[in-house]
């Protein structure tokens, strides 16, 4: 059975989830007393299955403001059904067996080399894309002054290249940056977003595989800051699920 619910935080919590203790479940928090999941970097199938197996639960989490707008699936299936299946199976491979041992041939001392002819289309496969493992190196600058950003402005700047699931932080002093990256030797762009508190920045920059030296692709990445949207990136609270009921026809 499917399930799709939507997640809502009721209450935004104001406390600052980077101050917080980590911890194995999560990082706690001192003002609540409660441990905080952080849910901002997990896939929608990981938050999926979390969310239903906690439901019943009172859950503080971390989440990206985008998450706050997708929908999620979990298929849910029933032990009995996964029991039912598994005897299921068990009893197809057992009765498999006995059938191919009383059809096994007799083997005999004679054996004759088949001769194979094949007629038809001859299939070309497409060629599989490849793959490279890089660091994208370099140094985040203001694009008026060509000097790493403004520490005070911009705090807690982190850097992203094709939305991998962990962003970077950026040296404060030095605006340098080493992401490691994995992507098509064909692609011809890096799509970069710079994010500092509730701001954030999105810009494609070109990418030649030539120009990779070492694994490494040496790039100064050059912004302009009066372009740094403002918006709540993050959202921290009580979080819940609310499912959606699938209509009969």
């Amino acid at each position: 059975m499917k399930k799709k619910f939507t997640l809502e935080i009721a209450s935004p919590c104001s406390e600052n989830f980077d101050k917080m203790i980590p911890n194995s479940k999560g990082s706690f928090c001192d003002s609540c007393a409660k441990n905080v999941i952080d849910l901002s970097r997990k896939t929608n199938s990981e938050i999926a299955r979390f969310m239903v197996e906690n439901k019943d639960k009172n859950i503080c989490a971390r989440v990206k403001t985008t998450q706050l707008e997708n929908e999620f699936v979990y298929n849910e299936t029933s032990r009995m059904n996964n029991l039912k299946y598994a005897a299921i199976a068990a009893s197809v491979l057992l009765t498999s067996n006995v059938v191919a041992q009383e059809n096994e041939p007799v083997k005999s001392e004679i054996s004759v080399e088949p001769t194979h002819h094949l007629v038809g289309k001859i299939a070309i496969n497409q060629a599989v894309q490849e793959l490279i493992s890089i660091k994208v190196k370099g140094k985040l600058l203001d694009s008026e002054t060509h000097r790493p950003l403004d520490e005070l402005r911009y705090p807690d700047l982190t850097l992203n290249i094709n939305n991998e699931p962990t962003p970077v932080k950026v040296n404060p002093k030095t605006g340098e940056f080493s992401i490691p990256v994995i992507l098509s030797k064909d692609s011809k762009e890096l799509m970069i977003t710079v994010v500092s508190n509730d701001s954030h920045l999105s810009k494609v920059i070109p990418f030649d595989a030539k120009s990779v030296k070492r694994n490494v692709f040496q790039q100064d990445i050059i912004i302009e800051t009066e372009s740094m949207v403002v918006t709540q990136v993050y959202r921290l609270g009580g979080i819940r699920a609310n499912f959606i009921e699938e209509k009969k026809e």
